[in-house]
Parts: structure tokens; C-alpha cells; sequence
């Protein structure tokens, strides 16, 4: 990866995206950071002032105001040259029992955000031949995971969307990559939306930290042909067994 990007990671307040922007501030010039918590932001700019500027956009991306916020901000910048759509949250729980505002108001984070940012930063990014775009996705949209179906539905809009940009934007120096990451200790499992998950019921040797999701994610920018990444070989076993059972349910 080249040093002195202009990057943008939304969700950068707490998890894999404050992660995101800590790895990435050696390498850059500037990061537009995106969250809703204003003084986590700026917590996160002042700590990392030495390395980068940050620059703040406090947004709620659920919501059609928040996602024009951050579009305009892009379309009035420089080119972006990596853009993460990280923003997000789970639900917990049977779907027939679930807050149906609570999975809509997913669906827009996962779905609608990535849309409208992804396509306000394509055009600079197109016309000057390079950049990227990291979808963070989960491997609960590779498979089947009862009690989460909102989540994994909208996570696999995301492997599928990331799969065919991808492919129209092959010949123009635009990568893009789909990162599924299986458990990571981040706050997602403590929100409110996620009540009743036991986090101890997880074995040990499922969970990775943060550094290792994003650093493996980074790394696999420089291999051209790695659009999707699964962190960790717990989590692409269980992905090759998803996708046998797949494979026999067609057969």
C-alpha cells in the first residue's frame, strides 16, 4: 500500500473501524472519520495528530440526512483513495420476534449507506485510475446463522455487491474488497440491539482482536486478486463447510 492516502472509514468511533484508522494513519494524509459519537472522534483525531489529520463528520448513517452529509463531503473533496463502508450494527435474536425498526434500520446502515458513498467516491476515483473500496461485511453472509438472519441477509447484499463491482471495475485500476470476518472482540456483541448473546457460549478459539481482522485486511490490498477475505482458518472452515452444504442442497 502506498503511504500518503486520503482515506475515509465510516463507523470509525469504536471496533474495526477505529482500528481501520489507527493502521491506517502512518500511511496517510488526511482520514475522514465518520461516526455518530462526536467525542470518541475527537478523542481518536487529537490522540493521532502526530501521525495524520482527521477530519470529523458526525453523522447517523441510518438515516437519509446523515448518508447526504458524507456524500457531499466526498463529492466537494479530493479523490478518495480508499473508502471503508464499516458503519454497522446486529440484531439478536428469531426474526419473528424481532423490532422490525431495528432491522430496517439496518438494512439502511449495511445497505443503503455503503450505496450512496461507494457511488459518490467511484467517479474520482475512476477518473484518476486508482483507489479502493473495503466492504466490511461477515461470514454470516456466507452461511446460514439462525438468530441473526436481518444481519447475514444484509452482509451478504454486501459479498454480493463487492463481487460484481469488482468485476465492472477491473479494468480501471479500482480494487475492491470484501472483508468477512467470523467473531471479533468489539462492541457490537454489548449494544442493545444484541441482547441476549452470551458471549462465554462463543469458544475461545473462534474469537480474533481487531489489530488482526484489519491488519489482514490492509494486507491483502497489494494482492490483486484477493477480493474477498476471510480472517482467520476457524472461519474459512466454517465458510467451506457452508458452502458443501450449499453445494448438496442443489445436487
Amino acid at each position: 500500500m502506498k503511504e500518503g492516502l486520503r482515506a475515509l472509514v465510516t463507523g470509525a468511533s469504536a471496533g474495526l473501524g477505529e482500528e481501520y484508522v489507527r493502521q491506517l494513519a502512518p500511511r496517510c494524509r488526511e482520514i475522514v472519520v465518520v461516526a455518530r459519537r462526536e467525542d470518541r472522534l475527537r478523542s481518536l483525531a487529537q490522540e493521532l495528530a502526530e501521525h495524520c489529520e482527521l477530519n470529523i463528520i458526525v453523522a447517523d448513517l441510518v438515516s437519509l440526512e446523515g448518508q447526504a452529509r458524507v456524500v457531499e463531503a466526498i463529492r466537494q473533496g479530493d479523490a478518495l483513495d480508499l473508502l471503508i463502508n464499516n458503519a454497522g450494527f446486529s440484531t439478536f435474536g428469531p426474526f419473528a420476534r424481532s423490532d422490525l425498526d431495528h432491522e430496517i434500520a439496518m438494512l439502511h446502515l449495511h445497505q443503503d449507506a455503503t450505496l450512496a458513498l461507494t457511488r459518490a467516491a467511484l467517479p474520482a476515483m475512476i477518473e484518476g485510475g486508482s483507489g479502493a473500496v473495503i466492504n466490511v461485511a461477515s461470514i454470516g453472509g456466507l452461511m446460514g446463522m439462525p438468530g441473526v438472519a436481518g444481519y447475514g441477509a444484509t452482509k451478504s447484499f454486501l459479498v454480493s455487491f463487492s463481487r460484481s463491482l469488482r468485476a465492472e471495475l477491473r479494468a480501471t485500476g479500482v480494487a475492491v474488497q470484501c472483508l468477512c470476518p467470523g467473531y471479533t472482540r468489539t462492541e457490537i456483541h454489548s449494544r442493545d440491539t444484541f441482547e441476549g448473546f452470551d458471549v462465554n457460549r462463543v469458544p475461545e478459539a473462534m474469537w480474533m482482536e481487531s489489530q488482526d481482522v484489519v491488519s489482514e485486511s490492509l494486507a491483502a490490498l497489494d494482492e490483486a486478486e484477493r477480493w474477498l477475505v476471510i480472517p482467520g482458518e476457524q472461519n474459512r472452515e466454517l465458510v467451506r463447510r457452508a458452502i458443501d452444504e450449499l453445494r448438496e442442497a442443489v445436487t
